[in-house]
């Protein structure tokens, strides 16, 4: 029995350097990796909150046409009108365009807001800018240029084997489950709070990681569960180039498309090299509907495919289309292990304080 004891203690003090020493290395990435994660839970409210100006009480009353050569005068020489999206609901109507010249990695694409009326410019803005584009370059990259994104995977990773450890620190050497619910199970309140946040976030935060690195390793992930290596396609024809002449007017395109799509029109995407056909994205419908622009034909959605599991886990990590009470573990997935961090360095340096007071009067014993 005291061997078994003696292997278990050895055991703990090994997963506590590991624990301690993940969080004293990556707290100073942890801390705005977790923060952004959190902000970005409700990226839209956030963009809307940061930018009050796009906003519009009123309801879109003019047919796409109209917002289209509204967006197309405010654009500069050399760019071409790529989409129109409307709200659900009273909002601005969107325009996309492209920016012209060959661009390297994610295309940068001008935004334009269009009043719902009258079609003025409400704002614009490039895509690659704004707060809520850095925070998500932050979250997925650290703004480190072509390794970020494994950097961030494998500090996923770590984050996942922290969580983890933290988990067998948390459970109690000696008593059951509900001892270790206890406040006052460390001497500062920096150590309490570290020990509760921590065990209640664990699987949030454990689950979290791990979709974190599978994004960052979709290859090596993808092998594993079947799916094609990459990450998950965008938006269709967003790094393509777009016709300049078009052959349909946005109106009569949409009158083609019409019976195909039952509910509200969200987007029209204009035609791109690779297919010619124009998109249309309708409520209630998961696959676009498309229109050639040289016959004029409407084809309908392809049959809905089932969800690969790379974009299972986005949604997870991001909560993306899942319930609230997930949106809110996210969220709080990201604020608690902020507060985990910062936690952890008081605890750490308050142990070295402690030391150092232990050895300098064992030093003043001894030269006594």
């Amino acid at each position: 029995m005291a061997s078994a004891n003696s292997a278990t203690v050895r055991l703990r003090r090994a997963w506590f350097q590991v624990h301690k020493w993940i969080g004293l290395l990556l707290a100073i990435v942890i801390i705005p990796l977790c923060l952004t994660g959190s902000a970005l839970v409700w990226d839209e409210w956030v963009n809307d909150a940061l930018n009050p100006q796009r906003s519009s009480a009123a309801v879109p009353q003019q047919n796409a046409e109209f917002y289209a050569a509204a967006a197309r005068q405010a654009l500069e020489s050399g760019e071409t009108l790529l989409s129109l999206s409307w709200p659900e609901g009273a909002g601005a109507v969107m325009a996309t365009a492209a920016q012209p010249g060959p661009q390297r990695g994610r295309p940068v694409r001008t935004q334009l807001w269009l009043d719902p009326v009258d079609g003025r410019v409400l704002d614009k803005a490039n895509s690659g800018e704004g707060a809520v584009r850095v925070m998500h370059v932050i979250h997925g990259s650290l703004m480190i240029p072509e390794v970020g994104r494994k950097v961030v995977g494998w500090i996923g990773v770590a984050m996942l084997i922290s969580s983890l450890t933290g988990l067998w620190l948390w459970w109690p050497f000696k008593g059951g489950f509900t001892r270790g619910l206890r406040w006052k199970r460390m001497p500062t309140t920096s150590g309490n709070l570290h020990h509760q946040g921590g065990f209640w976030i664990t699987i949030p935060l454990a689950i979290l990681s791990f979709t974190g690195a599978w994004i960052s390793f979709p290859a090596f992930f993808g092998a594993l569960s079947g799916d094609p290596g990459g990450p998950p396609r965008g938006p269709r024809g967003f790094g393509a180039a777009p016709i300049e002449q078009v052959m349909m007017s946005p109106d009569a395109v949409i009158a083609a498309a019409k019976p195909l799509g039952e509910g509200p029109l969200l987007s029209l995407s204009w035609p791109t090299e690779p297919d010619a056909a124009w998109s249309l994205r309708y409520e209630g419908l998961d696959a676009p509907v498309t229109v050639s622009d040289a016959s004029g034909e409407a084809t309908p959605p392809p049959p809905a495919e089932p969800e690969s599991t790379a974009r299972l886990m986005r949604r997870i990590h991001d909560g993306n289309g899942m319930p609230v009470w997930w949106q809110v573990l996210v969220f709080l997935g990201g604020l608690i292990p902020a507060g985990l961090a910062v936690t952890g360095v008081m605890m750490w340096l308050r142990g070295r304080r402690v030391k150092g007071s232990v050895r300098a009067a064992f030093s003043a014993q001894n030269a006594g």
